[in-house]
């Protein structure tokens, strides 16, 4: 308690942001790129701690949210299967499909288990030979290494009934697909924490020297986010474009060589479609050849499709930083937790379900919230 207690504490907090009211000249537009970080900002009030030429927009950090919708659809066909045991992370179970979703299969039977780890999918698939378990394997580039050695041991253990359905997406390529957007407005990035821990920020260096954007790694807590603006700010008014790391206490510029290592054996990069975004060149991870047999979606032979996203669910305007949550009209309305439109008011990272449950339909935070005494938990700072 004492260590989050150090990094939400509110006195040093409002330091931060008169640091930040000090030094801002002019209006900046800054991307959060996690959405852990969008939560944490919404949840302790930070953007309300900043000068309001300062904008904070919500970027496509959300690997459950770019899933996109066909392969939920694979996820369901192949969770409905008699002979399947579908596990996944908990958020994935009720992000839609076009037509359902994997908590509907469950309740309608199918054997669709939460979690924690693909590891606990190995170890299901050996105790289960007559089935076959699948493993939803969603996320960037922080979720990989376990993936992959999952797959990897399954090989080594001769389990030939471990598959996984990959939907792994890589942050650089979707930065410079937002950069390089005609209707562009970011001028800088906090960029994703744990992401970088795996992978490190080198690749984010030639990002910021092509595009002329700084880039400072950031943490997730109410202080790493006041120090990232800063940092960003900083950068911005001294005319630098810098790959900076505030989050040095868990991210080195190398990243994990160990997690990189593994990653590069069973993984190979490739395209991917974002869900809402569309396709980006080079911005995910599937499997090599030479472990196709772990390949769910050639295992049970599933064919490319392509399905229209709901005309009401504006999530990948949202995604994109160009739509706030709360400026979408079926926000709080047609679209809720109990029956979202899209996965962004799914997701424990989607921005529409930080703003349901952090902010009022008028993108304020509630003011019956009641304060609490451990630093910033849960309050808003004024």
């Amino acid at each position: 308690m004492k260590y989050i207690d150090e990094y939400r504490d509110a006195g040093a907090s409002r330091h931060y942001a008169g640091l930040i009211r000090s030094i801002t000249t002019r209006p900046w537009n800054l991307m959060e790129v996690c959405g852990g970080q969008t939560h944490a900002i919404l949840k302790f009030g930070v953007d309300e701690l900043l000068p309001p030429e300062i904008s904070l927009i919500h970027g496509p950090g959300c690997p459950v949210c770019v899933t996109p919708l066909e392969l939920v659809d694979k996820a369901v066909e192949i969770a409905a299967r008699p002979e399947v045991i579908f596990t996944s992370f908990g958020d994935m179970l009720r992000v839609p499909g076009s037509e359902s979703d994997l908590l509907t299969v469950k309740a309608r039977g199918g054997d669709v288990r939460i979690l924690y780890s693909p590891l606990d999918a190995l170890k299901l698939a050996e105790a289960n030979p007559d089935r076959e378990v699948v493993f939803f394997a969603v996320g960037f580039e922080t979720t990989a290494p376990a993936n992959a050695m999952a797959v990897h041991q399954a090989r080594t253990r001769g389990l030939t009934n471990f598959s996984i359905l990959v939907s792994h997406v890589l942050v650089p390529p979707a930065i410079e697909a937002l950069l390089s957007s005609p209707d562009n407005r970011i001028d800088a990035f906090l960029g994703p924490g744990h992401v970088c821990a795996v992978s490190g920020y080198e690749a984010y260096e030639r990002i910021a020297d092509r595009y002329r954007v700084p880039v400072v790694v950031t943490g997730f807590e109410p202080l790493d986010i006041l120090q990232g603006v800063h940092m960003c700010v900083k950068q911005l008014e001294e005319g630098r474009h810098e790959v900076e790391n505030q989050y040095a206490r868990a991210v080195q510029r190398e990243g994990n060589r160990l997690a990189q290592h593994i990653m590069g054996e069973v993984f190979e990069v490739t395209p991917r479609k974002w869900r809402g975004v569309g396709e980006i060149p080079e911005s995910g991870l599937g499997l090599r050849p030479e472990y196709a047999a772990s390949d769910a979606e050639r295992k049970f032979g599933l064919t490319e499709r392509s399905v229209e996203e709901p005309a009401d669910c504006r999530s990948g305007l949202v995604l994109q930083g160009r739509l706030r949550p709360d400026q979408c009209p079926a926000f709080g309305s047609r679209c809720t937790p109990e029956h979202p439109l899209g996965a962004t008011m799914v997701s424990s990272e989607g921005a529409c379900a930080a703003y349901y449950r952090y902010r009022d339909r008028s993108g304020h935070r509630p003011d019956a919230e009641p304060a609490r005494p451990a630093g910033l938990s849960g309050v808003r700072l004024v």
